[in-house]
């Protein structure tokens, strides 16, 4: 209970940390920052989501969730985990106009398409969910009333169904599968022309800013990836790995984000000290 408690508190303040941050610094007013913003609140409210139910099971009663708040959690885990993908697709291409076509990267990246990437992000993910909600939750259930998982998932939620979920699990394999692989060939194919315009960069100043800033893009794409795959992609998954997958994914992976972005990112530490000073100055007034 503490450990998830104490991670639940250092995700919700490092990540609010970084939107304080990016508010208060002009300097950060950039869409890079713009998206990493999405990103923070998104990791924000995907813990709240699931954690605080994970923490509220060690008290004796905590641990049941009524069909509704099932219902709720699935889509809103769903919801969010997918605007992330759509999110990090995002900022893949963000990088590669930043990289690779510096000169038109004011025009193309302006106020109003981050504002139109940004909302499609979000619709794409509560489009996702909907769907995956409502074919889950049509079927007839009554097999048992309890969750084999530490949250309402798609393949827990599944197995107290009464009728056949070929379909369903079909339908998930290969809607999760598509979306998944979808955004990580356009992800892959960015970081291609990224990689080989870095390389063409003749200072070496200038190669590692570049290599600094996609890295830590590269690695929180990784992080949220692998688990995806693995709790998803298996047909026939469910095996008592999948919860630790699941803990790591829904806890611990919201956390690492704001840790690799500022540890990465010389402008945010800078502006992260600057937000120091201002609560130390206003708090000594």
């Amino acid at each position: 209970m503490f450990f998830f408690s104490l991670i639940y508190l250092l995700t919700v303040v490092g990540n609010l940390l970084i939107l304080l941050a990016v508010t208060f610094e002009p300097q950060l007013h950039k869409p890079m920052y713009w998206f990493l913003c999405h990103l923070s609140f998104l990791d924000m409210t995907v813990s709240s989501v699931i954690v605080p139910k994970v923490i509220a099971g060690f008290v004796e009663g905590g641990g049941i969730i009524s069909f509704g708040g099932c219902v709720t959690q699935l889509f809103f885990f769903h919801f969010l985990g997918c605007t992330e993908c759509f999110l990090y697709t995002v900022m893949a291409y963000d990088r590669f106009l930043a990289i690779c076509k510096p000169l038109r990267y004011g025009t193309i990246m302006n106020h109003k398409a981050c504002l139109c990437l940004s909302f499609g992000t979000w619709f794409g993910g509560s489009l996702h969910s909907m769907i995956q909600t409502s074919l889950t939750f049509h079927l007839p259930y009554g097999h048992g009333d309890r969750v084999g998982y530490i949250f309402c998932d798609i393949p827990a939620v599944l197995k107290l169904a009464c009728a056949d979920t070929t379909l369903n699990e079909m339908m998930t394999f290969v809607d999760i599968g598509f979306l998944a692989m979808t955004c990580f060939l356009l992800i892959l194919t960015s970081y291609v022309y990224i990689i080989s315009a870095i390389l063409r960069i003749r200072g070496a100043k200038g190669r590692q800013r570049a290599f600094s800033t996609c890295a830590a893009h590269l690695t929180v794409v990784i992080t949220y990836y692998v688990p995806l795959v693995f709790i998803y992609l298996r047909p026939g998954s469910q095996d008592p790995l999948d919860g630790v997958v699941a803990v790591f994914y829904t806890s611990v992976t919201p956390l690492l984000n704001p840790i690799i972005y500022t540890l990465r990112n010389k402008e945010m530490k800078c502006a992260l000290m600057k937000l120091w000073g201002r609560e130390t100055s206003g708090s000594k007034e």
